[in-house]
């Protein structure tokens, strides 16, 4: 029986400070003020107890520490969890990202970071703008980011990812193109590039039910969308997925492995994970506060107090095979997709509304496959709904 691939995500939940349009689970403090192997202790318990409930044969393909701020984690203990899961899961080749701040990433922590075992770092640039920085709340200026970035290639870190947000109200397209174009020049071998979202429960979603946040145009979003696809693909990299474009070779493994339905294991406060278990396919997400959350890991069976378990029925998952897999470049083979789950892909139904969206141009076959073409990329949720 060949196995699986499997993804383990693990959430880091504290940040120096609470950016305004942040909606993850994060929660300001100081690294002084952190238990960092308590922290890691409870992961590690998770990890077990998560482990010996998977149903099927899985090989480890890739690890993510998102957050918060991983990189205020101490890196002994952030090795001490790496080391367990690939105890616990093996694998051979596997990619392990971990999210950095330029605020708390310089050489000596990038080198401690990549020794720790972490082989790709991802840095929360989001703008070469003073003022942008500012207004998004962030705590580095530009000079931080480039130093932070630099810092990192001097440190060795071949695998170097950014984050850039475009769509901020005062940005033009040219803008946009021009930062993520300098991106490019500093090194980077993968960048994520995502429209400024206004979410509910934050402070700029706050602002903007009052009427008090400035907001970019949508064409002026689109444009800017554009203008940074085109700029990047004639620098050579490749548009792989709506918000993320990487050098040949260099796309992100873990999120590849989301887009395309692998299985994965969330671990830490407030992480989601979904795999097969004796209950069936489910979707769980561990406790919000971290206190609650080590309590709960530190339980003999975990598990087995989890309030937020949600079954997973075929249909469910074929959804949003659908709702992620046309976000890829690539598209997605319904059929195949459907075979897999137990449950018909192509449904007449189905078909009926692929055939007008394809005679609406929202949306391409390629033999077996289907995708949506880049100009209506922008629309690519709504285009997966319909097809629901």
């Amino acid at each position: 029986m060949t196995a699986a691939p499997l993804l383990v995500y693990v959430h880091f939940p504290w940040c120096l400070e609470k950016c305004p349009y942040c909606d993850f689970v994060s929660y300001p403090t100081t690294r002084e003020a952190l238990d960092h192997r308590g922290y890691a202790d409870a992961i590690i318990a998770e990890l077990g107890a998560r482990v010996a409930r998977l149903r099927g044969s899985f090989e480890l393909a890739s690890v993510f520490v998102g957050g918060g701020t991983p990189s205020l984690w101490e890196p002994a203990e952030l090795a001490r969890v790496l080391l367990a899961i690939r105890a616990a899961l093996g694998g051979g080749d596997v990619e392990i990202t971990a999210e950095c701040n330029p605020s708390s990433l310089d050489e000596p922590r990038a080198r401690a970071l990549l020794a720790a075992g972490v082989n790709r770092l991802s840095v929360g640039v989001q703008s070469l703008d003073d003022a942008r920085l500012t207004f998004l709340g962030r705590l580095h200026d530009a000079d931080g980011a480039r130093r932070a970035l630099s810092d990192a290639r001097r440190a060795g870190a071949a695998r170097l990812s950014g984050d850039l947000i475009f769509g901020v109200h005062d940005e033009a397209p040219e803008v946009a193109r021009d930062e993520a174009l300098a991106l490019a020049e500093l090194g980077l071998s993968h960048l994520s590039a995502y429209a400024l979202t206004i979410e509910a429960g934050t402070r700029f979603g706050d602002l903007a039910r009052r009427g008090r946040l400035p907001l970019a145009d949508d064409g002026r979003v689109a444009e800017s969308f554009i203008a940074i696809d085109e700029a990047l693909t004639a620098r050579g990299f490749e548009h792989y997925e709506t918000s993320n474009y990487a050098r040949s070779g260099e796309a992100s493994r873990h999120n590849l492995g989301y887009w395309r339905g692998h299985a994965y294991l969330g671990l830490g406060c407030a992480a989601v994970g979904a795999a097969p278990t004796s209950q069936g396919f489910v979707r769980y997400k561990n406790p919000l506060s971290p206190s609650k959350y080590v309590a709960f890991a530190n339980q003999s069976a975990p598990d087995d107090a989890l309030a937020m378990l949600e079954p997973l029925d075929a249909e469910t998952r074929l959804r949003e095979r659908i709702m992620l897999g046309l976000r890829l470049a690539e598209g997605l083979e319904l059929a195949s997709v459907g075979d897999e789950l137990g449950v018909v892909g192509w449904t007449d139904a189905r078909r009926r509304v692929a055939d007008k969206l394809i005679a609406r141009g929202r949306l391409e076959r390629d033999g077996a496959r289907v995708r949506v073409p880049r100009p209506s990329w922008l629309f690519a949720d709504g285009i997966a709904a319909e097809l629901f």
